[in-house]
């Protein structure tokens, strides 16, 4: 079992994690026609959003209650109010997303009274969803807030209805990009089920182009497929932190579930296959056959470069357990880890020791290390220790294609070994050239 240690340090210097609002904001974007709503001051929201812009380079639509000073001491439920009014008469969204931040959060407003007496205030209000994702900023992380709106969603859309039973839910963590729910989509159709995501980020957050202008979602899980959730027959929590949300669905339907850790890596994607079929009743398509066979001999390409490489990462919980599997199953060795928060999953991972703390913390434990894997805010630690970076997890502002890049099933995983080995050949032919230049080997190695 790997050692966790907490930095006990007075202050966060550098911060790796991202707040829980931001993780809540980024599952309520996967649902269609939708305003995620920050409860609190114009700064938090425009912080969040300036991240998402930066990361996806398409529109964000978030909107905020604006708490000033004197509304924050005398009570946020005004602004409550007239936010969601607002929103209504200008940007007619079918469901808004309501976060809390630190500032309310600290001050102690009761969101769900607020909620009641606007209702009763507003019956014109009743047709709309309004769903609360309670999210301090002063703890926790971005993979927290994604799974608590995750689990409020759960919790007041889906009716019980009778079961269908091509139809499952999928319910994919925060590790999970928007081209990763697309090619888990692909996967899950062709067994012929039915697929409800929640949620969807991979049809909203794709970077695809609309004819009209919207101030809300254009797509993503609609409110109609949300409601069904009850009636599936089946559901698949692609992530540790998806757990809470599947269990709900069990206590409220009924519905079975199962969680996978990670869809990357030859063996996962076998047993996500294998359960797809037992599900479904049909054998595996042969077009995953074929593409099995390609990681194969990928694998078989790539695995010189791997081999005992030192790899230092700095990742959200569920993206850490995943990715570390996927390189000590290629012969690297992980020589430092970082993460955001508490997970159950931590003392699980097969390393000697995990620090939860900040990129300060990782600086100095990834010294000496041949590679390391986080986000773009490491790019200036990479420099300074002269390693390569592989650039995963959120936000990447210094790379395109944040949206479509897959590291997911057959294919995904061969995109995530191409990368980080050609990481590793242009590495290992820079040292060569050094040592050419300082007559150690000869021109002709």
């Amino acid at each position: 079992m790997a050692i966790v240690t907490v930095s006990n340090k007075s202050l966060t210097v550098n911060p790796l994690k991202q707040s829980q609002a931001l993780g809540a904001s980024l599952a309520f974007l996967g649902l269609k026609g939708t305003m995620p709503l920050f409860h609190g001051s114009q700064g938090c929201t425009a912080f969040a959003k300036v991240v998402l812009v930066r990361h996806f380079r398409e529109a964000i639509p978030l909107a905020t209650t604006a708490m000033t000073e004197v509304t924050t001491i005398l009570g946020g439920e005004e602004n409550v109010e007239q936010a969601i009014l607002t929103l209504v008469e200008k940007a007619k969204p079918e469901i808004i997303g309501l976060c809390t931040t630190g500032l309310t959060e600290t001050r102690g407003d009761d969101i769900e009274g607020f909620l009641k007496e606007i209702r009763d205030r507003h019956p014109e209000l009743n047709d709309l969803a309004i769903i609360f994702a309670p999210t301090p900023d002063f703890k926790g992380a971005l993979q927290d807030g994604f799974a608590v709106a995750v689990e409020s969603i759960v919790k007041e859309i889906p009716r019980a209805g009778g079961i269908k039973t091509e139809q499952v839910t999928i319910l994919p963590s925060a590790a999970f990009t928007p081209g990763d729910v697309q090619e888990i989509k692909e996967m899950v159709t062709a067994f012929g089920l039915v697929p409800i995501f929640v949620p969807d980020i991979g049809a909203s957050l794709d970077g695809h182009l609309e004819d009209n202008y919207s101030a809300v979602t254009v797509s993503g899980t609609t409110l109609k497929q949300l409601r069904e959730v009850g009636c599936s027959a089946f559901t698949l929590a692609l992530g540790e932190s998806m757990r809470g949300a599947a269990k709900i669905l069990e206590e409220r339907f009924g519905t079975p579930y199962e969680v996978f850790g990670e869809v990357t890596g030859l063996e996962p994607v076998d047993e996500f296959l294998q359960a797809l079929a037992v599900l479904s009743g049909n054998s595996v398509p042969e077009k995953y056959r074929r593409q099995r066979r390609q990681l194969q001999d990928a694998m078989l390409d790539t695995h010189f470069y791997f081999g005992a490489k030192r790899v230092s990462l700095a990742l959200e919980p569920d993206l850490l357990w995943s990715t570390v599997h996927f390189l000590q199953s290629m012969g690297a060795q992980i020589h430092a880890a970082v993460t955001t928060t508490r997970s159950p999953l931590l003392e699980k991972l097969p390393v000697k020791s995990i620090t939860i703390g900040d990129l300060e913390d990782f600086e100095g434990l990834a010294a000496g290390s041949d590679l390391l894997i986080g986000n773009s805010n490491v790019g200036a630690i990479a420099k300074r220790l002269n390693v390569p970076l592989y650039r995963l997890g959120l936000p990447i502002y210094d790379r395109l294609g944040n949206g479509q890049f897959t590291k997911v099933g057959y294919r995904g995983t061969m995109e995530l070994l191409y990368g980080i080995g050609n990481l590793f050949l242009e590495a290992e032919e820079t040292r060569v050239k050094k040592l050419q230049e300082l007559g150690i080997v000869g021109a002709d190695f």
